[in-house]
This record gives C-alpha cells, sequence and structure tokens, in this order.
C-alpha cells in the first residue's frame, strides 16, 4: 500500500513530469535579464528571449511574456517592446511612466517600426523560430527602465510570478535565479564588458495544459495493401462538430470567413476526425537496397495558415536517410548514440508556409532510406512511425491493429486459386468425354 508521503510526492512531480518531453529533453525557452546601468531610482535591463526548444516554434500572433513586481516598481520606458496596458500612473505629475501595473504584460513590436524603437533582435510580432530550424531567429530581445526599485546587487528585488504565452496556454515557468553575469564583446571583439546583475527564468511547454485533445493525427497506406487507414473518430475530438463546415459549402466564398479570430477559434471541414491537421505517412516501393515513404501534411482549418511549420518522426530507420525531396531534415539525437528521431520541415521561399483548408492547403514531400538488413521488414508495422509530431504537439496515431497488413501470399486470393481449380476440372471432364 502507497503510504501518504509516496503519493504526495508524486503528485507534486506531476506537473514536472508532464511538461518533459522525450524527444526533446532540453527544449525550454529562458528568459535572461541582464542588468546594464544603475539609474537613480532603479535599472535598465536587456531582457532575452531565447527559444531552445528543437523542433516547437512561437507563431503569430507570437509571444506573451507577464510577471508580478516584487515591490512597487513602475517601467519608466521600454524599447523593442510594450505593455499592453498603461495601468493607474495618477500619482504621477510631470514624467508619466509607460507601465504602472503590479502585473505587467509585454508583447513584441510589429515589424516596420521607426528606428528609435527598435532594439537587437526585436520586432519579429512575438514569432519565435525554433531552435533546430533556424537558431538566428530563435530570439528575441527588449530594453526595460525600470523605476522605484533597486539601485544595487543587494537591494534589486527580482520579479517572480512569470508567465509566458506562445501564442496560446501550455508553458509554465519557473522562479527567477540569479546566475553569474552575461559577458559581452565590443564590435572589435577586442574588449570584453559584463552585465552588473543577471538573473534567468526558464519556462518549459507541456502539451497536457496546452489543450484537452491532440491538434493533429495520423493515417498509414502502403503499396501491398489497398486499406488505407484513417485517423481514428474524432481524434481530436468532436467539440467542434456542430460548428465544422463542408467542403463543398457555399459559405466558403463569403467575405471574411477566413479572417482568424483574437480568441484563435477554429473553423474546421466536416472531416470524421475533426484535427487541424493530418500527417499521412505512405509505404511507396520496396527496392532492393533502398525503400521510399510518402509524406503528405493536409490542413483542415480555413482560419489557420502554419508559418515554419515543423514535422518530426520517429522510427527506426531514420539512422540511413539517403535523400529528402522538397523537404528540409535535420536528424536529432537527443541521447547520442541512438539516431531514430528526425526533423522535417519546409524550403523557405517554397513549402515553409502551409496554407489554411483548401485547395492549397497541403504540403508533400517523399524520403529515400537505405535498408538495414539485420532489421528491415515489412511486417507488423515496421515501416511505419512509431511517433509523429506536427508544430511541436504529438500527434493522435491509429492503434496498431488497424495498420495495413502483409497479405499472406498462401492465402492472397482465395478467389483466383478456387477458379484455376474450376477450369482444370473443367477441363479433366471435357477431356474425359
Amino acid at each position: 500500500m502507497i503510504s501518504p508521503v509516496l503519493a504526495g510526492c508524486f503528485l507534486l512531480l506531476l506537473p514536472f513530469a508532464a511538461a518533459y518531453d522525450p524527444l526533446d529533453p532540453n527544449g525550454n525557452i529562458t528568459i535572461k535579464w541582464d542588468v546594464m546601468s544603475w539609474t537613480p531610482d532603479g535599472y535598465v535591463a536587456a531582457v532575452t528571449m531565447n527559444n531552445f526548444q528543437m523542433y516547437r516554434h512561437v507563431m503569430s500572433p507570437g509571444w506573451t511574456l507577464g510577471w508580478t513586481w516584487a515591490k512597487k516598481e513602475v517601467i519608466w520606458t521600454m524599447v523593442g517592446a510594450q505593455t499592453t496596458e498603461q495601468g493607474d500612473c495618477s500619482k504621477f505629475k510631470a514624467n508619466i511612466p509607460h507601465c504602472c501595473k503590479k502585473t505587467p504584460t509585454v508583447v513584441d513590436l510589429l515589424p516596420g517600426v521607426p528606428y528609435n524603437q527598435q532594439f537587437t533582435n526585436c520586432c519579429k510580432g512575438g514569432v519565435l523560430s525554433s531552435w533546430g530550424q533556424d537558431p538566428q531567429a530563435s530570439v528575441s530581445a527588449f530594453q526595460v527602465s525600470v523605476g522605484q526599485a533597486g539601485t544595487s546587487n543587494k537591494t534589486v528585488k527580482l520579479p517572480k510570478n512569470f508567465t509566458l504565452l506562445g501564442p496560446g496556454p501550455g508553458y509554465t515557468c519557473g522562479p527567477a535565479k540569479v546566475v553569474p553575469p552575461t559577458n559581452f564583446l565590443t564590435p572589435d571583439r577586442r574588449r570584453k564588458t559584463q552585465a552588473l546583475m543577471t538573473w534567468n527564468v526558464t519556462c518549459t511547454y507541456s502539451q497536457f495544459l496546452a489543450r484537452k485533445h491532440p491538434s493533429c493525427c495520423v493515417s498509414f497506406s502502403s503499396f501491398y495493401n489497398e486499406t488505407i487507414t484513417p485517423c481514428a473518430s474524432c481524434a481530436c475530438g468532436c467539440e467542434n462538430k456542430k460548428k465544422c463546415i463542408k467542403s463543398d459549402s457555399k459559405l466558403l466564398s463569403v467575405v471574411g470567413i477566413n479572417t482568424p479570430r483574437k480568441d484563435n477559434a477554429p473553423l474546421l471541414q466536416c472531416t470524421h476526425h475533426m484535427c487541424p491537421v493530418r500527417v499521412h505517412w505512405h509505404v511507396k516501393i520496396n527496392y532492393r537496397d533502398y525503400w521510399r515513404a510518402k509524406i503528405a501534411i493536409t490542413n483542415f482549418n480555413y482560419r489557420m495558415n502554419y508559418t515554419q511549420w515543423t514535422l518530426v518522426v520517429q522510427h527506426p530507420n531514420l539512422n540511413n536517410v539517403t535523400e529528402v525531396f522538397s523537404f528540409d531534415y535535420k536528424p536529432l539525437e537527443p541521447y547520442g548514440a541512438i539516431n531514430d528521431t528526425g526533423m522535417f520541415y519546409g524550403m523557405k521561399f517554397y513549402n515553409d508556409l502551409l496554407m489554411e483548408a483548401g485547395q492549397f492547403g497541403n504540403v508533400q514531400s517523399e524520403v529515400l532510406l537505405r535498408k538495414d538488413k539485420d532489421t528491415f521488414t515489412l511486417k507488423q508495422g515496421w515501416a511505419f512511425p512509431r511517433k509523429v509530431y506536427f508544430n511541436g504537439d504529438e500527434c493522435m496515431m491509429p492503434p496498431p491493429e488497424a495498420y495495413p497488413f502483409l497479405p499472406n501470399s498462401a492465402n492472397q486470393n482465395p478467389v483466383r486459386f478456387s477458379t484455376w481449380i474450376c477450369s482444370v476440372l473443367t477441363l479433366l471432364i471435357v477431356w474425359i468425354w
């Protein structure tokens, strides 16, 4: 019988276990505050957000960062970002702060703002690429001038209760922790300076916190079996079943039907699975030394375009990828020696944008893999992926018993065999008579 102490420990560990991704164990978003100078009543800090997740990016409308001040701090000015609300600044007579709220909410500026409002790595509308896809675009930063705060390392109180939306829920942020000051190199790289004080905040993602149901599903087919294994019925929940729209509906011609909403409510095409995205894996050809699979991603959401999409597949034969057509590919090796996971993503300016549901709402590619004679087989569904992730969320797989099976050659076509027997018997009867 489990003791109450052990049960309590298990419950405390549940939130952290939910945020663990076995295919990206070190993935997180780290927010770093570097105090660059002290002011008469506070400090000026450079805040940098690094997305260290290999295949999960932050899509439009971008990130939203929040926290709670430890004392009565205010934000005098911001460069490269802004708060969504100013708050009550009525007690200030001359200089009015940018934000007086106890719990400010910060968003990135949009591209094209004046140069005097820009900061290094800012102004991308809050969009962050994944670290594995584009490390240079996985950084966002802004500058904040804080008043009514401490003016030294000993008197500064760290902000608390950090929250991060990316753009929706799913991220959990830990407490701010003081770390060794960040070092900086001058442009000529001959002198090194350092921040006066630095603290980090680490945020991790949990699909269980983001949504109740999966956001994608997987279907299978093969050259050796005419049966197509579809996505499971209501794989992504059927809450939107009454609000879905048929592919031939006249409502699709209404102006503004595709316009995204502030609450990101989807407008899904009516399907049996009711998933915004379906990933189809087709075992296409079996050569002597190689085999080929086709991958197709279909968007069923009329209100969503997926920019910089990513597809992660786990399969034992990804350790020997010969060629990938139409997609970019990068192997993921979270555990070093095990190379069974890879990331597919669109080629820039070609197919890195998955359009909304409709005629152009799909992207597809093929992958050629070299066989390992010791492991390759078409039996028992070996040729199909073990796990599939789209945009960092795990997709619903079909049940194993529904996978396309390899026909038995002994009774592959019993109708033809019986027909052959009847023909032979008929010929014998005719010959005897």
